[in-house]
């Protein structure tokens, strides 16, 4: 997985708008000649092979290492990680489950796509105990399910968390200024209302520096403060209703969309704002606040303007609370694999070490208990957020659709960035929205 905040859009790993099994005839062209130079056809060996191929993108090899040094140490099987660009991964899923013969023996599987490969992963109900559920966040466990089976063991995940400029939130002198004008204590904010106020005190366009930023290139920052709302899920509901234009949704966009139109706290171009351009903002000193994945926190590189200088709190809430979108990724096997117990034993190790991931480059966990472990030591400031948000009651996954990437290419990202224009009308774009959606679904 290429990192959280780089050319995506649900926290994490590149996502590509040809997502879809409609893409499938395409996806099995290209795997042509890439096929056999990124691992080989180790997956088809026989039951008795103690051995297993792993398909996972970068930050997945990353991630899996330590928990592979650890299950051949424990078992003394070898597990070959056989590392794909994000595209390229989804490819070989796509064709080689279809074809019923893959190469590997176990996937990451991006959260996106469990409903588009769920009738070709291996369940793994027994995986899931009581214990096991209780020490994995809700939202997580409610997407790792297909058809009333688990198919996917949720080994990392990520939510957007509040980061902060500790230097100028806790000088005297902005403290002073900042009671004066507002008439409370200024601090990390916890409520729109206060996200509003100090973005606005801390937007001083003649030093370069603003409020926050604003992301009109991404969805899922929107959608986070949808569920903060108070929404009964994001863009549909559980039953496959299309609730985008909810008051919710509006409340939502309103909110998001006036910081830029109307507040000003945000830099300019905010339509075209990314992921990657919003943390560039922050390193730089350019924005007091960002909302941005956790895993960053600990990334911040050493020589930005920021190094030392930034807190860490949950996520923003609404009337609902705190909420964020989840970015997980599961560990899957396929149905009918020649090495499905080894395979299951090995998604089970992942699960039992999950918190070795977390001395990783990457630095990201699944269970609530691997954060836990880390939360109160110093460099891990951003824990104790993420768990606050990742528990929130609000929170939510997104819904369990196959059109989900189209969607938010062809609708949510045009639509935040038609709302990023002074006088625009938000519930209109939301009712225009939910016909293109309904399109897509039909």
């Amino acid at each position: 997985m290429a990192i959280r905040g780089m050319r995506t859009t649900t926290g994490g790993w590149n996502r590509r708008g040809f997502l879809g099994l409609t893409a499938g005839a395409g996806a099995a062209a290209l795997l042509g000649t890439s096929a056999c130079g990124a691992g080989g056809a180790s997956g088809s060996g026989s039951a008795g092979d103690k051995s297993l191929t792993v398909a996972c993108e970068g930050g997945g090899k990353i991630e899996l290492q330590p928990v592979v040094d650890k299950f051949k140490q424990d078992t003394g099987s070898a597990v070959t990680l056989v590392e794909l660009p994000y595209e390229g991964l989804f490819n070989r899923l796509t064709s080689e489950l279809a074809g019923g013969k893959p190469s590997f023996d176990v996937c990451a599987v991006d959260a996106v796509w469990i409903p588009l490969f769920a009738n070709k992963l291996a369940a793994l109900d027994g995986l899931f105990t009581d214990a096991v559920k209780t020490d994995l966040f809700p939202a997580l466990i409610q997407e790792a399910q297909a058809d009333g089976h688990f198919i996917g063991m949720p080994v990392w995940t990520n939510s957007e968390i509040l980061f902060y400029r500790k230097d100028l939130f806790e000088d005297p002198k902005e403290k002073a200024a900042f009671q004066k004008k507002y008439g409370y204590p200024l601090a990390p904010p916890t409520t729109w209302q206060q996200f509003t106020d100090i973005a606005t005190f801390f937007t001083r366009p003649d030093q370069k520096l603003y409020g926050t930023d604003v992301k009109g290139a991404v969805e899922t920052e929107w959608l986070a403060h949808v569920l903060q709302a108070g929404s009964p899920g994001v863009v549909l509901d559980d039953s496959g209703n299309v609730i985008v234009d909810n008051a919710q949704h509006v409340a939502a966009l309103a909110f998001y969309a006036d910081l830029n139109n109307k507040h000003k706290v945000a830099p300019t171009g905010a339509a075209q704002t990314d992921w990657n351009a919003a943390q560039n903002l922050f390193n730089q000193g350019q924005t007091a606040m960002t909302r941005f994945w956790a895993h960053a926190y600990r990334q911040i590189p050493q020589d930005a303007k920021v190094a030392g200088k930034v807190g860490a709190a949950p996520m923003v809430g609404g009337t609902a609370g705190v909420a964020g979108i989840p970015g997980p990724w599961y560990l899957s096997a396929p149905k009918g694999g020649a090495k499905a117990d080894l395979a299951q034993q090995f998604i089970k190790a992942a699960y039992d070490h999950n918190a070795l991931s977390i001395d990783t480059t990457l630095g990201l966990a699944a269970r609530k208990s691997a954060y836990q472990q880390y939360a109160d030591k110093p460099g891990y400031e951003s824990f104790g957020p993420l768990l606050a948000t990742l528990n929130a009651s609000a929170t939510r996954a997104r819904p369990a659709t196959p059109h989900w990437q189209r969607i938010v290419d062809s609708v949510l990202v045009p639509t935040i960035q038609k709302a990023l224009t002074p006088g625009a009308d938000y519930a209109a774009l939301l009712k225009a929205a939910r016909t293109q959606i309904e399109g897509i679904i039909k």
